[in-house]
Order: C-alpha cells, then structure tokens, then sequence
C-alpha cells in the first residue's frame, strides 16, 4: 500500500563557495599559483596587478550583489530568467565540480618532463655488443624486466615462457643466461641482477683485485648469510680471519649500492622543489611569522568589464543582445570578486593557524630541541582559533614552514601526549628523539636490545613498555639491535 508522509530533516551543505575556498586552503604555494593562472585565463573579468576595485561599481552593484531595483527592472522588460543564467556554459568549472564534488575529485594533473628513460639509457648501451636479431630482442625484453631499483626480480623460466607467448620468441633457458651476462656488464655496476647478493658480487667483480676485495667476494659467495644476519664470530671461524681484515671487507661491502638503479642520472623523475609558504624568524628573543608573498597576490576586477556594464546603465534604450549581454558581464564579475574574497580568506586562515601552532610550540622554535615539542593534536589549534578539526588539517598536511633550523612539513610538530613518571603530559615526539639518542650513543660492539631500551627510559623517566620502543623503532627507521652491531 503507497501512501505519503511529511517527514522534517536537519542537514548541513556546503555551499559552492565553501567547498572550494576549501580545496584553495589545501593548495601548498606552488599549486596555489597554477590556480590562480587557471583562474585568469577562464575568466576575463579577473585581472592580477594593484588596481584596486572601482568605488563607483561598489556603490552601484554592491559587493558581490545585483542592484535589486535594476535587476528587477531588466527581468520585468525582457523576462529573463535568472536561472538560464547561472546553468549557462559560461559559468566557471569550479562551480561545476563543487555541484558533484566526492572525496575524489582533485586536481590530478600530472607534470612531464623530457629526457632518456633508465630502459633506454640500459638499451643504448647495448650498440657496444655483436648481437643476433634473436639476442637483441631477448635483450630488450631483459631490460624492459628490470625494476626501478635495478633489480630482475623473475625467474628465467618465466622470462623464456613470456618471450614465446608475448613476443613470438621461442628460446631456452641457456641463450637467456647468455645474453643476461651482457646486460649485467652495462652500467650501473650492478644492474639487471636477480637478487642483492648477486648485485652485490657483480660490483666487486668489476673493482681491481685486492686482498679485501677477494674477501669481500669469498663472504658473499660462501657466507652471505652469516654476513647479513651479522653473524660475525662465524665469519671469523670459517674464514680464518681477524677482525681487521673482516672490518675491512665488510667496509668495502658497505660502500657498495643495493639499488643501483637509483643511481641513474637521468632526467625523467620530476625533482620535488619544496616551497616554504611560510617562515619563521628569531627577532630580539621574539617568534616572527611572516607569509610567502607568492600567496597573497595582488588581484582587481577588470576595468573594461566594469566600464561595459556602467554604459549599459546609462544607455536609455537597452536592446535584448545587450541585457543579455550584461547578465553575463554581472556573472563573470561575481565570479571574479567571489575568487578575489576566496584568497583573502585563504591568506587570514593560513595565518591565524600556523600563528597558533607557532605560539603553541613556541619553545621549540626558539630553541630548535624536538625534545620542547609540547603534545599537540589537530583538536587543539582547531578549538584554540575557533574553526573546523578539517580546516587545521588542510593546512597542516600540505604546507611547510621555513625556520632557523631548516624547512619543516607542518604536520610533524603535531604529536600524541603519554605521562612521564611526574605525571606530566610528554609530547611522543620527545620520547622518540632520546630513544634515537640513546641509540646513536650505544656501544655498537653489544647494542641495545628493545627491553634494555625501554629500562633506559624508563630511568630517564618515560615509562613505556618494550613493545612500545619497538613500534617507535621501527617509525625511526631503526633496525634492530642485532642488525646494529659492528665488528
């Protein structure tokens, strides 16, 4: 059975215009100057430069209002509907994506660059070796397996069954070895291996003959793994050394690259330019915080657009081309002071909350020492300037902050609380920068074990359990204590 009810729903919408100042106060500097370039060139009513807006336009149209009495005139002669309008072609894409906005849409543009790829510095080096058409097309495919590290991390078999299916290739498993010898003979030493200790050996190979050296290669062929769980008395035994020649291979071996591909000089990988949006000086004992100039530009409503819809005013006989004419003119003008408003409003939030979280670890900016970073959630600064937890984050994750002590990414000063002994709240942070001391002063003949560390701390005042100082271990990028021990 149908039947109809009324039913009362309280919910909440952003606005066009909110949702979008809020991707601009996401946008780190450099994004931010893309967005304005795409700004100007979509609409014409918006110009940059130290033109300020007209007075005259102000008092006649209001800020970002028609004048009621000569909107209402305009409809009444010609019967516009307003609605037409606002749906019109014209109106700017980020109205548009704000009325089907997700979590997903954001700017997804990807930069290019031009250059030699690692594949084709591998391949342009094979022109040094004879090969046979059959060869060079084992080797092409070789060098198209091989990984951003270097590395060929596939069994030949299944080298020799894709080159039949995929390329037409029919082979076996010895040509295949063959032609992967020259591969491994191309530069980065190293490249085109199947495993480290393999890399690893193709590089001392290609190193002059020396005593360390052939011991060197005599660890990793017979004793890779008592040499990469450190075992180190068992090396001294099986190979009848003392410590200075095992000191010496093992100084050797640790020089050489695991990722060799890594170190290919090429230009295909867009270098990442860090640009501070703001910074942070020391004046006289006091924190001054200052903007990046290049996010607060200069912008003015075009004078041209402002001086076709004054005309349109003082014309006394007003054609139907001209009124729609100027409904379009009033749109871009909108536009363009709404974005204008929108900047204002990213530049007073950046402010106002990096202010805060400056003023909130202020004993860190003066002094520098992670161990004065004072616990601090995203809930804090949000409640302390009196906007949204989201509002803080946006700012947090995307921006850095130039200080006396180099270029910091925001949301590191941000940090969970635990109580020290006396009861006090300790910033996490802390706690992780004496662990990594402690680490760095450790007696690295008998390291530190994850129990002994947490006793450590624990006399330093911080208890925490040992499965804690594992987890803020492994975040510091610290191996274990095992893996820390040297001859």
């Amino acid at each position: 059975m149908l039947k109809q009810q009324l039913n009362f729903k309280l919910s909440q919408k952003l606005s066009p215009q909110q949702i979008q100042l809020m991707k601009l106060i996401q946008l780190p500097t450099q994004a931010f100057e893309q967005r304005i370039k795409q700004e100007l060139e979509e609409n014409p009513a918006l110009e940059d430069g130290k033109e300020n807006l007209d007075d005259e336009f102000d008092e006649e149209f209001g800020n970002n209002e028609y004048d009621d009495d000569e909107y209402d005139n305009d409809e009444k002669d010609t019967e516009i509907n307003v609605d037409d309008y606002l749906s019109d072609d014209e109106i700017p894409s980020y109205r548009l994506q704000a009325n089907n906005y997700s979590a997903d849409d954001e700017e997804r543009e990807v930069p290019f660059a031009s250059g030699t790829s690692f594949s084709q510095y591998l391949k342009g080096q094979l022109s040094t070796f004879r090969l046979t058409d059959t060869e060079k097309e084992i080797a092409d495919f070789l060098i198209g397996s091989v990984d951003e590290s270097g590395y060929i991390r596939r069994s030949i078999q299944d080298i020799v069954d894709d080159l039949a299916f995929t390329q037409n290739v029919y082979t076996d498993e010895a040509t295949v070895e063959k032609v992967l010898t020259y591969i491994q003979e191309l530069d980065p030493a190293g490249v085109g291996a199947r495993s480290l200790q393999e890399s690893l050996l193709i590089q001392l190979h290609r190193k002059e003959s020396r005593k360390d050296v052939s011991l060197a290669i005599d660890l990793l062929e017979k004793s890779f793994d008592h040499f990469s769980k450190k075992h180190y008395s068992k090396l001294l035994s099986k190979h009848d050394i003392t410590e200075d020649e095992l000191r010496d291979a093992i100084d050797i071996i640790e020089h050489l690259n695991p990722k060799p591909g890594g170190t290919f000089s090429g230009n295909t990988r867009m270098a990442e330019h860090v640009i501070p949006d703001f910074t942070i000086k020391i004046v006289d004992g006091e924190l001054e915080l200052s903007l990046n100039g290049r996010n607060a530009p200069e912008m003015h409503i075009s004078n041209d657009y402002n001086n076709m819809l004054k005309g349109y005013k003082e014309s006394k006989e007003k054609t139907r081309a001209q009124k729609d004419a100027v409904m379009f003119i009033k749109q871009k003008l909108d536009s363009a002071k709404w974005f204008i408003e929108a900047i204002k409003q990213r530049q007073q939030t950046l402010m106002v909350t990096m202010s805060s979280i400056m003023n909130y670890q202020k004993e860190y900016f003066l002094s520098g020492d992670e161990r004065n970073l004072r616990p601090m959630i995203l809930k804090d600064i949000a409640d302390e300037i009196g906007m949204d937890v989201s509002t803080v984050s946006r700012v947090a994750n995307s921006k850095y902050v130039d200080t006396p002590y180099g270029t910091k990414l925001i949301k590191e000063f941000f940090s969970e609380s635990m109580k020290n002994d006396q009861g006090e709240d300790v910033s996490t942070r802390e706690i992780k920068k004496i662990l990594e001391i402690s680490i760095e002063e450790e007696n690295k003949k008998r390291p530190l074990t994850d129990e002994k560390l947490a006793k450590l701390l624990l006399e330093k005042g911080y208890p925490i359990a040992r499965r804690t100082v594992a987890k803020y271990r492994e975040q510091l990028d610290i191996p274990v204590a095992r893996m820390r021990k040297e001859i």
